[in-house]
């Protein structure tokens, strides 16, 4: 059984959730301040974690930064729960680490359709210990890591998705429609600008020089090519 951390300062609206998404077989933990989401992700191993933005002793975006700074957190699924609905709300998320972003109000069984895919692409697949190797890059498909040089990249698990789709067709340009259309049923297709933010940000983990790339390459006007060979390697 999955283990969920719901933060968030609602309770009517965590008594609902929490409530629903146990009924339909996950183990779900509560807090209402960070402070308490701190104390739960000590005590306890959760596969997941769903969090507001707007809490009393803190904003949620310097606790995502605070998460992915920290080897234990660092690939956490991570889901946003917020009313801040702004475009640059759900792009500062994405660029810190969080894997989706969903905003209130919002259905319960949207909700528990993230929830699964995200818990979905965390989980290993044990039928696939492919290795896709271009010089100092590996993406190991089994482990889903990427590692630069030997050294595992930090990568959320939606960016890795993505660095795999563009890896596994090396030298052919995709465009965004066709990245989204690959990554069907990842709850972020609709956000065409959130795969330019994950891009960037696969770029400063693989790259030796983000400002030029030489891997993830961007065709003005299309979409993104992975290089099938890169200079000096």
């Amino acid at each position: 059984m999955s283990r969920l951390l719901l933060i968030d300062d609602d309770t009517r609206l965590t008594d609902m959730v929490g409530g629903y998404l146990r009924q339909n077989g996950f183990e779900v933990d509560t807090a209402a301040t960070l402070a308490a989401g701190r104390e739960q992700l000590k005590q306890a191993q959760h596969d997941a974690l769903l969090l507001d933005l707007m809490l009393p002793d803190g904003d949620g975006l310097d606790f995502t930064r605070e998460l992915r700074g920290q080897p234990r957190t660092r690939r956490l699924p991570l889901l946003m729960l917020t009313a801040r609905g702004e475009p640059m709300d759900r792009i500062v998320g994405l660029e810190l680490g969080a894997d989706d972003y969903l905003p209130k109000p919002f259905e319960p069984r949207e909700l528990l359709a993230r929830v699964k895919a995200l818990l979905r692409r965390a989980a290993p697949d044990a039928g696939d210990d492919e290795v896709l190797r271009f010089g100092r890059l590996e993406v190991d498909l089994g482990a889903r890591q990427a590692r630069l040089g030997g050294e595992p990249c930090d990568l959320t698990s939606h960016q890795f998705e993505l660095l795999t789709v563009l890896a596994r067709s090396p030298g052919r340009v995709l465009s965004r429609d066709q990245i989204m259309d690959t990554l069907k049923g990842h709850p972020l297709e609709a956000f065409d600008r959130s795969i330019d933010v994950h891009i960037s940000r696969i770029r400063a983990v693989i790259e030796d020089d983000p400002k030029n790339p030489k891997r993830v390459l961007t065709v003005r006007g299309t979409g993104y090519v992975f290089a099938k060979k890169q200079d000096n390697e």
